[in-house]
């Protein structure tokens, strides 16, 4: 038990759209000693602001970065009280978070919607990565940086979302020039929360590359082009973009003592810069070399790939160097509604999302459905399309409804659509010779729908292995570990790192070769849908988006309508 309490440990931090989850585990072993997930206190603000009652427009959506303070305090001294561990053994934590996840804050890094002045003014709240009402800024980036050749555009498949960081400080810089004026920094979740831990603001390089157009060879665009976007982004970089770039796992600093008292833990804990959360799930899975494909599935979903060159992967997310393992470029691409497209289901047909039994049930009704049998066809773009067409104004789409359909019918339908996105992001790396030769699963949706996993395997005809369901959080524990160092009890490296706290289970779904033949059928029509929709058949999706934007008629009420007629 006194080995046990002393062993060395690291904490990892994993920020995900709805909740905190920590882990706590052993540097040496990988054993995973406790865990704890704690929910924020407001969630996704969509609707209005807390206290308010004054409307949000569409397609926003925020977050109150008091409720990560709050959620990683409860969690954190959970895991500790869970694994009976002296604090003291804890000798690094690593944080990922979602991205692009960006909050504006005053000179000494405190959010501005906290204070009294900016705290009814929906821009000074965290953006979070699915805030989408930015994609006419989005698309003046495009254009702009498109008609100027920006070479950075290439790191990006030739275009750039709405969910980045720019897009959402150029929608500042638009709509509430005051809080552009007052920020004195615009900071990514992760990195303002190790700057809470530590005292210290460092920009992690995954989400700089990733979501900020930032390279290490070149550094953010030039000064012309942010100019072009808006005279008062020309200096956007050298001031509310400063500070330093720092790889993920770096050692940034120690607990302030405030934050040492505040989790229970000692002043000596070394604190990791951050990574966004799908990134740091891939070293977790053990995958640190080119060719296996880690699909990191939750609300959405992100697929990266570790490959040893540059190609222009059409509509590809991110191409970073080291982005996500040293001596590799990390290949992001990525589906914008996964898990949030079935909890829609499940909450529109009658059920809670928040009741595992509802999905359970559904499930059962859709494994008795054979590949093909419901005559249903769908796009799977409740939340637009990331990849590869990376527009936020796409929408769903179902087609073969017919009297007889059920839901069922309708839920596996909506399963086979995210199989088809993840084929047709597949088929993108085909196109540029970059082998996936397998794919690893990891996140709990992956655990909880062995359906789901065997459609993606026969849609995508690659076998698929499963890794933790922790794994996003069990990557922030190895950055933590590299925070630590060998000396302290971590590791020198990830890849060392990689190498003692990481498995892969003994799970592995194999196609079926009769179900995949169905969907190869199927996914054809996919294809004349995806393109028809996607690339300019019609434009009646983003049409209704402008209408749905900019519409605002109150309903008429039943009684209002018989009044209307026999008045």
């Amino acid at each position: 038990m006194v080995a046990e309490r002393t062993a060395s440990c690291a904490i990892g931090l994993d920020f995900g759209t709805a909740s905190v989850r920590a882990v706590l585990v052993e540097t040496q072993t990988g054993t995973q000693r406790s865990s704890s997930v704690v929910a924020y206190a407001h969630g996704v603000i969509d609707a209005r602001l807390p206290g308010s009652d004054g409307p949000l427009g569409a397609d926003w959506a925020l977050q109150d970065p008091s409720d990560y303070l709050g959620a990683m305090e409860s969690a954190v001294r959970a895991v500790l009280a869970g694994a009976d561990v002296d604090p003291a053994a804890v000798v690094g934590i690593g944080v990922d978070f979602t991205s692009c996840t960006i909050l504006p804050v005053d000179r000494i890094g405190w959010p501005l919607c906290l204070s009294k002045e900016y705290a009814g003014r929906p821009h000074a709240w965290v953006k979070l990565w699915k805030h989408h009402a930015a994609q006419p800024q989005a698309d003046r980036i495009n254009s702009i940086a498109a008609a100027r050749q920006e070479p950075f555009l290439a790191n990006y498949g030739g275009r750039t979302s709405s969910e980045w960081l720019v897009a959402k400080v150029l929608q500042i810089v638009d709509e509430d020039p005051g809080v552009y004026d007052a920020a004195d920094a615009f900071v990514e979740g992760g990195d303002w929360v190790v700057w809470q831990l530590t005292g210290t603001l460092a920009r992690n390089a995954c989400a700089a590359g990733y979501k900020g157009f930032w390279t290490r060879e070149h550094g953010f665009p030039s000064s012309a082009f942010f100019g072009a976007l808006d005279p008062r982004l020309a200096v956007l970089p050298g001031t509310k973009l400063r500070g330093t770039i720092t790889a993920p796992g770096r050692r940034v600093g120690t607990l302030t003592t405030a934050m040492a008292h505040r989790l229970g833990l000692s002043e000596r804990t070394a604190v990791g810069a951050a990574i966004i959360d799908a990134h740091s799930a891939v070293p977790a899975a053990g995958v640190v070399t080119p060719g296996r494909m880690v699909l990191v599935m939750g609300t959405s979903t992100c697929h990266m790939l570790l490959a040893d060159r540059h190609a222009p992967v059409e509509g590809i997310g991110g191409i970073v160097w080291d982005g996500i393992v040293e001596g590799y470029y990390g290949y992001e691409a990525g589906q914008a509604a996964v898990g949030d497209l079935f909890a829609w289901c499940v909450r529109e047909t009658g059920g809670s999302p928040e009741n595992g039994e509802d999905f359970t049930a559904l499930e059962r009704e859709a494994a008795a459905i054979a590949p093909g049998s419901h005559g249903l066809l769908a796009l799977d773009w409740w939340n637009g399309n990331r990849s590869v067409l990376g527009n936020a104004d796409l929408t769903g789409l179902l087609v073969g409804l017919t009297l007889s359909t059920t839901r069922g019918h309708i839920y596996r339908s909506l399963l086979e659509a995210t199989g088809y996105g993840t084929r047709r992001i597949l088929d993108a790396f085909d196109a540029q010779a970059i082998p996936v030769t397998e794919l690893i699963a990891v996140g709990g949706l992956a655990e909880r729908s062995p359906l789901l996993l065997q459609i993606y395997a026969d849609v995508t005809q690659r076998p698929i292995r499963f890794a933790t369901a922790d794994a996003c959080a069990l990557g922030a524990a190895m950055l933590g570990a590299v925070a630590a160092g060998e000396r302290m009890g971590g590791h020198s490296s990830l890849v060392e790192a990689a190498a003692r706290m990481t498995r892969l289970t003994g799970r592995q779904v194999e196609p079926n070769q009769d179900a995949s033949r169905v969907y190869d059928e199927l996914y054809r029509e996919y294809l004349e849908l995806h393109d028809h929709f996607g690339r300019g058949g019609t434009d009646v999706m983003a049409r209704l988006r402008s209408l749905h934007r900019t519409t605002q008629v109150a309903p008429i009420t039943q009684h209002d309508s018989l009044a209307s007629t026999t008045g």
